[in-house]
Parts: C-alpha cells; structure tokens; sequence
C-alpha cells in the first residue's frame, strides 16, 4: 500500500543506542533534566495541542501536571534503573502507546527480569489477577489457579495500580493488565513501587487463606518460564506457514525488520494457491508487536497484499482521511532530515518515487504553512473505493488470531482485514493506540534516555483514539492463552471442525 503513513517512515533513521556503562551519577539531577526536557519537547512539537477532542484534552491535562507529579518523586531516583522507571511514569501517563521514555542503552530490564520474586506468577484472566505458575519445591505456596485476594491488606485492584500502572504498562487498558500481570508480586528494581509483598490473600472456591510470599533468588529460567506460562509469547521462529487441522495456518507474530521477511514472503509466495483454497487459512498475529517499528504497517500489508492481492486488498482499505501537522521547526525537519536519507538510497529512489514526492510536499506545506503564519496545516490521505474489477481470490473463510500484544502496524493490519471478505477476528482483545502517530525520537540531555512521540495526528482515523479490537460473540478465547494444543483445538470449532 502506497500511504505515506507506513511507506515513508521506513526510510526514516532509526537509533543506535549503546550508550556503554552507566557510570555514578547524581540521577536526581538527570531525573528533573531529563523531565523537563521531555516536557519541554512534548509541548514545542506534540500535534494535541494543535487539536481539538478528547485526545487533545488528555495530553494537555497530563502535560504540565504529570510533569510536577514526576518532579515530586525525583529525590528517590538513586540509580539508573529507578531514572527509567520515573521517566517511564511521566510518558505511560500521557496513556498513550506512542509517548514512550525508554533507557538509551542496553539494560536488563526486559520481560522476563527481576531481581527477586516469590517463585510465584499471576495473570490476569477474566477480570482477575489468577496464579499461573509456582516454581517447583517451593513450599506454602499458592496453588496454580488461585485468585489474588489482597496484598499487605491492600485489595489487589489497588495494589496493582499502585505497582504497576504507569510503571509497568497502562492498566487502563485489557492489554495493559494482560501484560503486566506476571510482575504483580515481582520485585523489578522499580523504587517507587511495593517489591515482593510479605503476605498476600488467595482465594480457591469459596476458601480464603493467607499466604506468606518470601524472596526467592533469581533463576533466569524459571522467570522466563513463569512468564510463557501466563502470556503468550513467540518461540524463537516468528514468521512461518504450517499445516494445523488441514489448513494452512500463517504465523506473524513479529513486524519487525530483522524477523526473515525475506524468506517468509518467498514461502509464502509459493504456497499461496493453496492458501486461497476452500478450506480457508488461520492467519496468527498473536504477539504481533508492531509498536515503535515505523515500517510494521507496510510489513503487514505485505502479508496482505501477497494473499489477496494488491488490487483487491488496497481497494478495500480503510478511508483515508486526513493528517494533520502542527507547524514547528522540529517536526518540519523531521521529514527533512527522512527526505535526505530517501534520496541517498538508490534503491529507494528507484523503487518509490512516489513516496519521495509525497514527502517532498509535505516539507512545502511546512514551509508555506510557516510562511502564512499558520500553526497547522492538514494533508488528506487518498481516499478508497472498492474496485468492483477486483475479483476476491480467497475462496475459504479466513480466521484472524489476536491478543494483548496486537500493537502499532499490527492494528493497521487489523483495520484492513475487518474490512475484507468472510474474515473473522478471534482470540482476545488487542493493546490500543493514539491517532498520534509516526515516531519522533529523540536523545534528552542526559543521554541516558530517549523520548519518543507521534509527530501528527490521524484525526479522521476510522478507529477512535486508544480504541483496541475486541473479538465479537462466540470469537473470545477463554481458554489458557499459553495452552497451545487448546487454542489450536478451538480454532478448529471456527470452521466448524
């Protein structure tokens, strides 16, 4: 597909980071700076204030009062790690997935981190924070099953926000709680949160029982274990066709660019005759992060495109609309520093002159914008229309698998595919996104840290701001999400097999 939105942005530069070792600091100056700067920025050049609507309101009530919330928490930033969690705080605020703070180089905390726990993981399933794993020996434990009651005689609901919202996701959202749900007894390093609680409630049926938790040492393993055990989580192949059921069944659990793309669309190619077949196919997306990977959108119209064709598929996505652009010299440069390194790439120019152009308009629009005193100017997307000429080469009913962590193009994927033929989306709800797109980044003045934000505004996006996809009546898993021979077992009942 030819839109600006996903074509142009991969062109675009993306950071090295490898800052090397953090060295001792005073990280309650670096916390203001880094703050404020980030305030600073996210004022000059954030599109919402250039907006009306409810996003708009969100952003700028958050804006100058999370910024003083943050403040006030910066005197115990002693390390590293408790200066990314307080910059993570003041962007998680925003709730939106496209502000993002993150550290600039390489640190430990990733999904499967901590520094101690209790030997003990939750999930959150059906509205409750439910035991999912128990590390074996362990004893007076909780049982697999039980349901969190309670943590130091907090109800759980607000132990929980106080632990993790903001700090480790957005519990505002059914993503948000599916994801950060492991960590809910975890000690992450994060000073600002509870670590591992001393006494906790678990409910089994109709008994309640208190349970001592203490900390455990830390097995890598045994953390990664406990968290495949309740979310789900792609094996070391993401992108793979197979046969389940007698159907074919395409896996597409990663959008970004190093996953074997290459090699993927080459199968995929090859097989897609019999993908279109009567049988119908299962097209996987679970775990399909798209977030901050500015090409994850023409990634999965690739997959599209290559099984229904250009033709039929791009005449039947979603209406354009229009972006708008907040006039400012940062984000005019933005698209002139991605014009220049379009135009250094041979094969870029030879491949996408079209996409050269766009964006060489969108710099003159800045400019006469800027020229005519204007603080915005609007650029509309190219509208679609179905292309009656275009014949559906899908034979069969299609099943779409999704679930909480369906994020950034892997939405836009999904945006297409509710709009094609005898397509079902099934599984569980999707993370959310912001009508504020295509990443800004930047390094702030610490260099510790970089601050990331969506430049424009899709003001007339069909999907609403922070709006995910829920699965209609009879599509909802309510199985095991890491239970794989179940959920294969049930997609099978969607084609009535």
């Amino acid at each position: 597909m030819s839109r600006i939105l996903p074509v142009a942005a991969t062109a675009a530069l993306t950071l090295a980071l490898s800052a090397g070792s953090v060295l001792a600091q005073d990280w309650r100056a670096l916390a203001r700076q880094d703050l404020q700067a980030a305030h600073d920025e996210l004022a000059a050049n954030h599109p919402a204030p250039a907006i009306s609507g409810a996003a708009s309101q969100s952003f700028q009530g958050w804006l100058d009062s999370g910024l003083q919330d943050a403040l006030s928490k910066s005197g115990q930033a002693n390390s590293g790690s408790s200066h990314a969690y307080l910059l993570r705080y003041y962007a998680a605020g925003f709730r939106d997935s496209n502000i993002v703070a993150r550290p600039s180089y390489d640190t430990p905390s990733s999904r499967f981190f901590a520094i101690n726990w209790p030997g003990v993981a939750t999930g959150w399933r059906d509205g409750k924070y439910v035991v999912t794993y128990v590390q074996q020996g362990l004893r007076n434990a909780p049982q697999i099953g039980d349901v969190v009651v309670s943590c130091n005689d907090i109800p759980i609901d607000e132990f929980a926000r106080g632990k993790l919202d903001r700090w480790e996701g957005d519990l505002n959202t059914e993503a948000g709680r599916v994801t950060t749900a492991p960590y809910l007894l975890w000690n992450r390093n994060n000073p600002y949160a509870a670590g591992v609680p001393s006494l906790c409630e678990f409910q089994r049926g109709r008994r309640t029982r208190e349970v001592e938790l203490k900390p455990q040492a830390v097995d890598p393993a045994a953390l990664e274990a406990a968290y495949r055990a309740t979310v789900y989580t792609p094996g070391a192949t993401q992108l793979s066709i197979e046969t389940v059921n007698g159907r074919p069944w395409i896996n597409v659990h990663s959008f970004a660019d190093d996953a074997g793309w290459e090699a993927f669309n080459t199968a995929l190619e090859g097989q897609v005759e019999a993908i279109r077949g009567p049988q119908g196919f299962v097209l996987d997306l679970r775990g399909g992060s798209g977030a901050s990977n500015l090409g994850s959108a023409a990634r999965g119209y690739s997959v599209l495109n290559r099984i229904w064709t250009p033709g039929f598929a791009q005449s039947r996505q979603p209406s354009g609309g229009e972006l708008t652009y907040r006039v400012t010299p940062a984000n005019r440069q933005w698209y002139s520093d991605v014009l220049g390194r379009m135009k250094q790439d041979a094969r870029f120019v030879y491949e996408a002159p079209g996409v050269i152009a766009q964006t060489e308009a969108i710099v003159a629009a800045f400019d006469a914008a800027a020229a005519a005193g204007q603080t915005t100017f609007t650029s509309p997307l190219a509208p679609s229309t179905a292309d009656a000429s275009a014949g559906n080469p899908v034979q069969g009913p299609v099943v779409v698998l999704v679930d909480a962590s369906c994020s950034g193009g892997c939405l836009d994927t999904v945006d297409l595919l509710t709009r094609l033929p005898n397509v079902r989306i099934a599984g569980a709800t999707t993370a959310a996104d912001s009508i504020f797109i295509e990443q800004t980044t930047m390094r702030l003045p610490s260099t510790y840290a970089d601050l990331a934000y969506g430049h424009k505004a899709w003001t007339s996006r069909e999907r609403g701001n922070n709006q995910p996809f829920t699965p209609g009546q009879g599509l909802v898993y309510t199985g095991n999400p890491v239970d794989e021979n179940a959920v294969r077992a049930w997609v099978a009942t969607l084609f009535g097999g």
